[in-house]
């Protein structure tokens, strides 16, 4: 399994538009973040983890030219905003796209175009799977749903094979750890350093990786006020580490 970080930022990216804190202005390209996807190459096919709003510079920075599926976490627009643009994905078949129902229904209200009228080239077109927490193959590649609390909005993470992505994460309800045992990668938000009502903080998400156990964990969805990546990595225990945009690990 090879995995690519196409995005590592949080809803507004960093740079955060109009700030000029020493992150924002950081000249490291680690410190530059795009809103948070995950590319999974596994078993000879490309799967997708969330398309938020920087989907297309993703593909063409990381030059993928071919997806079987994406896998969608939940409804807000940093995490579907760039549906549209798999339109060349989607040319001449319908990509299989997975997500829980209140998701599959949010897409279909903000892309109604796309739903309501006959075959066009122009515009994407999508096969919607309907998911819960019962584990499902996404185009023949087993996925393992967990359930994930973004605040009081009830979102899904995924486990395929070793692997377990965990973005948008405020808790993670205990009957969920038991789908994480074994994990060797685990990919888990940290926000920020201080409290936010609906977001891990470094502090929290470093709680739950001491929890799960993983081989190696790798912290994503990240804002500006995580501090300079070169700064925050050196406070981390070993095997855990800031992503960034553009990583491939496997």
């Amino acid at each position: 399994m090879k995995i690519t970080f196409l995005g590592t930022g949080t809803s507004t990216g960093v740079p955060e538009i109009g700030c000029q804190c020493e992150v924002c202005k950081s000249p490291d390209k680690r410190d530059k973040r795009l809103r948070s996807s995950l590319l999974i190459e596994t078993e000879g096919k490309n799967i997708l983890i969330d398309c938020g709003p920087d989907f297309r510079w993703q593909m063409i920075k990381n030059k993928v030219s071919y997806l079987d599926a994406v896998l969608i976490t939940h409804e807000h627009y940093d995490h579907i905003g760039g549906l549209d643009d798999l339109r060349p994905f989607s040319r001449d078949r319908n990509l299989d796209v997975f997500a829980e129902k209140n998701v599959l229904e949010a897409i279909q209200a903000k892309m109604p175009y796309i739903f309501h009228t006959e075959w066009k080239p122009a515009l994407p077109h999508f096969s919607l799977h309907r998911v819960d927490l019962t584990p499902f193959e996404a185009v023949d590649v087993p996925v393992i749903p967990i359930r994930v609390m973004h605040g009081p909005l009830p979102i899904l993470g995924f486990r395929i094979g070793d692997m377990a992505y965990l973005t948008d994460i405020k808790e993670l309800p205990e009957e969920e750890f038991d789908k994480l045992k074994g994990v060797e990668i685990l990919i888990i938000e940290a926000l920020r350093k201080s409290k936010h009502p609906t977001h891990e903080t470094l502090h929290e998400a470093l709680k739950n990786i001491e929890k799960i156990a993983p081989k190696y964990a790798y912290l994503t969805h990240m804002s500006h006020q995580i501090g300079l990546h070169a700064v925050t990595e050196k406070e981390l225990p070993p095997s855990v580490f800031l992503a960034w945009d553009g990583l491939s690990i496997g």
